[in-house]
């Protein structure tokens, strides 16, 4: 299935017009990012510290505040610190944690990529451990600053949407925009991700006749109804006082517009976090731990979902947002696309694309869907989006659990 769009936008679309950085397995990355990452809560305060010495700089904070061993925060975390868009990363450990920090930095130094770690019971404390940090992520930026961009293709590109503070507005501007902006990147060879399977219970089965073979069509059935399982048994719903105030009536009506955001290209296969998109084609990701229900609610907040997206691979994450909102994240992007051209008005400094103009008449789901995609090539190229420029830096990582992706009708998990 493709969307109807005019074939001047297309050939827009497929200008290769980008830049990034090389990386040793052959992806490219449109950021250069030295990551500061804490193993436990309890170096938290020495990271942010390094961190807060380099304002303005392209140095993020990352971090893992659990104590105890998660072998999905450690896939996470792995697939982060050797994101595209990351270059060197600086680990910082108590030193008695459980987090298999040896582990990480082996994995990191084999991508080719400068790592060091600072063990805060072994370096003298606190103050010794900053100087350190500041030091290392100094030399750190030295160094990635003598690498060069290079040529990119939209074809190597991966973008990923989520919607938050949705309102009765999200569903009718913002959220299609995106999927008239995900048709065209598909189209042009880029890889896309959508998500999440909590907010689109019902429907699963326009899912399914959207996947590219029949094997598919069934798993996203079965990973809609495991979320359904999912909230129905801690006692939650994907649906907010906020969602309530701001016009939207039921569960029903926030899924169908959370849907609109996948646009209406085939879908090629499901992701979970930590699972690397494939070059090219529309993917969902499953978001709901599998087994028995027992880490609480499946994401805490919004910036717990885009991390999951970056971990895929995503270089750019598309914020839809009706009642708004101002947060954005470490390592990629965020482009707020606002719904209602009200709350635009009230967070103009925030938003980076006015979808309200679809509502009142002065833009339509096309023309929206091609500044989008103009906006993402922009920002591929270095332009600040508004959240990136206002310095937001959010970050979250909790304890989950997943099984590997089995055969047939989406990628395997790959070490």
């Amino acid at each position: 299935m493709q969307t109807s769009v005019n074939t001047s936008v297309h050939a827009n679309v497929k200008t290769p017009s980008i830049s990034g950085y090389l990386r040793a397995d052959g992806r490219k990355g449109i950021r250069n990012i030295v990551v500061v990452a804490y193993m436990v809560e309890c170096a938290h305060h020495v990271a942010r510290h390094v961190v807060n010495a380099f304002p303005g700089q392209a140095v993020h904070l990352i971090g893992f505040a659990g104590c105890f061993p998660n072998e999905y925060a450690d896939q996470v975390m792995g697939k982060l610190a050797t994101h595209p868009n990351v270059g060197a990363v600086l680990l910082v450990s108590l030193g008695c944690e459980g987090f298999n920090k040896r582990g990480l930095a082996e994995l990191i130094q084999n991508s080719g990529r400068p790592v060091h770690t600072i063990t805060i019971q072994e370096n003298h404390g606190t103050r010794t451990s900053v100087k350190s940090g500041v030091e290392w992520v100094q030399w750190a930026l030295d160094t990635l600053e003598q690498q060069p961009r290079v040529a990119m293709g939209l074809d190597e590109l991966v973008v990923a949407t989520i919607c938050g503070g949705s309102d009765s507005t999200s569903g009718i501007t913002a959220n299609p925009a995106v999927g008239r902006a995900f048709d065209m990147l598909v189209e042009a060879g880029s890889a896309c991700i959508f998500e999440e399977t909590g907010e689109l219970v019902g429907c699963e089965y326009h899912m399914k006749n959207r996947a590219v073979s029949p094997e598919l069509g069934d798993a996203i059935v079965k990973t809609v109804e495991k979320a359904a399982k999912y909230y129905t048994i801690m006692g939650h719903g994907s649906f907010s006082p906020g969602n309530a105030d701001g016009g939207l009536t039921t569960q029903e009506e926030k899924s169908l517009g959370a849907y609109a955001k996948s646009g209406a290209s085939e879908i090629s296969g499901i992701l979970k976090p930590g699972d690397q998109a494939p070059p090219g084609g529309l993917y969902l990701l499953d978001v709901v731990p599998d087994g028995e229900p027992r880490f609480g609610f499946p994401n805490i907040s919004d910036n717990a979902e885009i991390v999951e997206l970056i971990s895929c691979g995503a270089h750019i994450t598309l914020f839809t947002t009706g009642r708004g909102s101002v947060v954005g994240s470490a390592i990629s992007p965020v482009i707020k696309v606002c719904a209602n051209p009200h709350t635009y008005t009230q967070l103009s400094e925030d938003m980076d694309i006015n979808a309200g103009r679809i509502l009142t008449g002065d833009a339509t789901l096309d023309e929206v869907g091609t500044e989008i995609v103009t906006m993402i090539r922009d920002v591929a190229n270095g332009a600040l989006s508004q959240s990136e420029a206002l310095g937001h830096q959010e970050f979250v990582l909790t304890y989950k659990r997943f099984e590997p992706s089995g055969p047939g009708c989406f990628p395997l998990r790959k070490a």
